[in-house]
């Protein structure tokens, strides 16, 4: 199984990311899986009856479409098809923020060591490295930075802690 960073540790991946399954029959049995939103959402009842079922969501997905379900799902992943392609930042922050998931936000696909900072930032905490990454230097990326100037490390961002420091009026 490919590496897998999951809260600052490397980790067998246990989970499957199964990108082409259309029906429950594309799914395999006896296996932790991630499938995608549209089967998701298709066969909700059969596959949350499993219990180790993630959701899998592309680009072009909409997180909404999770609303009820943050509560029941343990694993979401995010495509990240091309490092240039930062749509699931959003998403992110979405799951998060707006809905409260608390389970593993799982950033997958063309994931590079210096995007973990940021997409720790938003909301991830778990990495699923392309094939041939050095998931230990990987690892470092998380840390490249001591503090964060974007409201998402703090909520209050970093120019106003740094007035407070220097006892400048805000």
């Amino acid at each position: 199984m490919p590496p897998l960073i999951k809260r600052g540790v490397i980790l067998d991946d246990a989970y499957m990311l199964v990108r082409g399954a259309a029906t429950l029959a594309d799914v395999p049995e006896g296996v932790p899986v991630i499938v995608p939103l549209a089967l998701w959402v298709a066969e909700r009842e059969a596959l949350a009856a499993r219990g180790d079922v993630g959701v899998w969501l592309a680009p072009a997905d909409d997180p909404v479409a999770l609303a009820n379900d943050v509560r029941v799902l343990k694993v979401i992943a995010i495509d990240f098809p091309s490092f240039t392609d930062g749509r699931g930042y959003s998403s992110a922050r979405i799951l998060r923020d707006r809905f409260g998931y608390r389970g593993e936000l799982r950033a997958v696909g063309d994931i590079q060591r210096d995007q973990l900072y940021y997409l720790f930032q938003v909301g991830f905490d778990a990495f699923s490295l392309p094939e041939g990454k050095d998931p230990q230097a990987a690892l470092s990326g998380i840390v490249d930075f001591s503090d964060g100037y974007q409201i998402t490390q703090s909520r209050t961002p970093w120019f106003r802690r740094r007035d407070a420091m220097r006892g400048s009026p805000q």
